[in-house]
């Protein structure tokens, strides 16, 4: 049976319209707008304290939370080496040693894995970690280990925790 060329005609219209459509990274002022919003209105917990300490084992037990939950996205290092969509999707995947993301307070880290990020690709776990699990998430982030390397988080300093971490010192 042969189509009608209406909907031939629609088929190969709605065909270029898809193929037509591409992510295109945000510009400078898209990207201060959005990040004083998420900072400042979207994003809760700004005043929760993680009530884990940055201990060795505390961190390497984030490391493993790290591998199992977040690696897809965010790489082994946490800033997307070895994710070839990172840079791709829209918004792009951010490089969690960035000050855009070393800027959050332990609570919004907490409340950003906990519920995720709408519309960005960022899921919530809520159901899937703890909460022991997410803090322990929060301290690896906040000692990722350098760029491009697959090894073991910086150090942390002393037997506390300081907000900030060490990651860019």
């Amino acid at each position: 049976m042969r189509q009608p060329p209406f909907v031939a005609f629609i088929g190969c219209l709605a065909l270029a319209f898809v193929s037509g459509c591409r992510a295109t990274p945000p510009g400078k002022l898209e990207s201060q707008s959005v990040q004083w919003v998420k900072h400042h209105l979207m994003i809760g917990g700004k005043k929760d304290r993680n009530p884990l300490t940055a201990t060795k084992e505390n961190i390497h037990a984030g490391r493993q939370v790290f591998g199992y939950y977040c690696v897809v996205c965010h790489g082994r290092d946490g800033q997307n080496t070895g994710v070839p969509f990172a840079d791709k999707m829209s918004p792009p995947v951010p490089s969690l040693a960035s000050p855009e993301v070393q800027t959050y307070t332990d609570g919004q880290l907490k409340w950003i894995i906990e519920n995720g990020i709408f519309p960005s690709g960022m899921p919530a776990s809520k159901g899937t970690l703890s909460d022991e699990e997410m803090w322990q998430a929060v301290l690896y982030v906040r000692h990722l280990p350098p760029a491009g390397s697959l090894g073991e988080p910086r150090a942390y300093s002393g037997d506390e925790y300081e907000e900030g971490g060490t990651v860019g010192k």
